[in-house]
C-alpha cells in the first residue's frame, strides 16, 4: 500500500512537473536578470580587490534572496494544483510584499553557508593531523543539515502565511525534525537534479562549453526546478502544521470566549450574529483581477470564497 502511494505521488509529481515546464522556464528567464547582475557585481569587487574568496561570491545570496521570494511564490501556486498560474503577476507580488523578509533572510542564509563551508573545510584539513577533529566535522555536517532542512521551509512559510519571524524560524526549525522523511525526499529530489546536471557537464568536453552549461543551467533551469522539487515534498505538511496549530489556537479561544458568556458546551455552535459580524468585516478588494489565494484565519481561501462568505453573511445580517 506504500508503495502504491509512493508511486502515484511520484507519477503526480513528474507529471505537474512537465505540466508546468515551460512557466518553469519563464520563472527562471525572470530570476536570471538579477541574478546575473548581483554575481557580476560581486565577482568584479573580487577581481578588483584580488581577494579571489568565495565568501566574496557567497555573498550574492543576500540581494539576491528576495527576487527568490518571487521563484517560490510561483512554485507555491503550481504544488496547490492551481491551473493557469500567473507567472510574471506572481513573481512581482512575491518580490515586492516579501523584499524586507528575504532579505534578512538571506543575510542567514549567508551566515549559515559561511559556518558549514568554513566548518566543514578546516575540520576536513584539521582531521587529517589529529582524528579527534574529526568529532567536530560531524557535528558542522549535522548542524549544516540543519540549516538546509530548515532552509526548505523559511521561503515557503514566509510567502504563504501571515506569521511573525519569530514563529516562521521556530516553525522551520520544529520541521527540520518533525518531519525528517519529507526533508529526506526533497534531498533526494535535489541530490537527482544534481546528478542530471553533473551528466550533463560531463558530456561538455571543452572548457568555454562548460562554462556555457554551467550558466545556462543556473540561470535558466535550476533555480525554479529546485524551489518546485523542494515545495512539491515539503509544501503539504508545512501548511497543515500551521493551520493544524491556528486550528488548534482557535479551538482554545472559542472555548474562553464560551466560559465568559455562560457557555459550556462547546459543541454548541456560535450564534449566528457573531458569525455574521466576522464575515462582514473581511476586506476583500471585490475589484481585483484574478482568484488568487488570501490569507484569512490560518488558511489560504480564494478571493471568490471569502467574497461569497462576505455577500451571504451581510444578506443573513439583514434579513435578521
Amino acid at each position: 500500500m506504500s508503495s502504491e502511494k509512493s508511486s502515484v505521488a511520484l507519477t503526480s509529481f513528474i507529471s505537474s512537473l512537465f505540466h508546468n515546464f515551460p512557466k518553469l522556464l519563464l520563472t527562471n528567464l525572470l530570476f536570471a536578470v538579477p541574478s546575473a547582475v548581483f554575481f557580476g557585481i560581486f565577482l568584479s569587487i573580487n577581481t578588483i580587490t584580488g581577494l579571489n574568496s568565495n565568501f566574496i561570491l557567497f555573498l550574492t545570496a543576500i540581494p539576491l534572496f528576495p527576487f527568490y521570494a518571487g521563484v517560490v511564490q510561483v512554485t507555491s501556486h503550481m504544488v496547490r494544483g492551481e491551473e493557469n498560474v500567473d507567472v510574471v503577476h506572481n513573481f512581482i507580488s512575491g518580490v515586492k510584499e516579501n523584499f524586507l523578509r528575504f532579505l534578512i533572510h538571506g543575510a542567514v542564509f549567508y551566515v549559515a553557508m559561511f559556518f558549514s563551508y568554513y566548518s566543514i573545510t578546516m575540520y576536513t584539513s584539521f582531521g587529517k593531523v589529529n582524528g579527534v577533529f574529526y568529532i567536530f566535522l560531524a557535528i558542522s555536517i549535522i548542524v549544516s543539515i540543519f540549516f538546509l532542512f530548515a532552509f526548505y521551509y523559511i521561503p515557503p512559510m514566509t510567502v504563504t502565511f501571515d506569521i511573525s519571524m519569530k514563529n516562521i524560524y521556530k516553525n522551520s526549525a520544529l520541521m527540520t525534525f518533525g518531519e525528517f522523511k519529507h526533508n529526506l525526499i526533497a534531498t533526494l529530489g535535489l541530490f537527482v537534479l544534481t546528478l542530471l546536471c553533473a551528466t550533463i557537464l560531463m558530456c561538455c568536453y571543452v572548457p568555454i562549453a562548460v562554462i556555457i552549461a554551467t550558466a545556462v543551467l543556473a540561470l535558466f533551469f535550476i533555480p525554479s526546478i529546485m524551489s518546485f522539487i523542494i515545495n512539491s515534498a515539503i509544501y503539504k505538511p508545512m501548511y497543515n502544521m500551521i493551520v493544524g496549530n491556528d486550528k488548534k489556537s482557535k479551538e482554545i479561544d472559542k472555548k474562553i470566549e464560551n466560559r465568559k458568556n455562560g457557555i459550556f458546551d462547546d459543541t454548541e455552535a456560535t450564534p449566528k450574529k457573531n458569525i455574521a459580524e466576522g464575515f462582514s468585516n473581511i476586506e476583500v478588494d471585490e475589484n481585483a483581477d484574478g482568484d488568487e489565494y488570501i490569507y484569512y484565519n490560518g488558511k489560504m481561501v480564494k478571493r471568490s470564497v471569502l467574497l461569497k462568505l462576505k455577500n451571504d453573511e451581510n444578506t443573513k445580517g439583514v434579513q435578521e
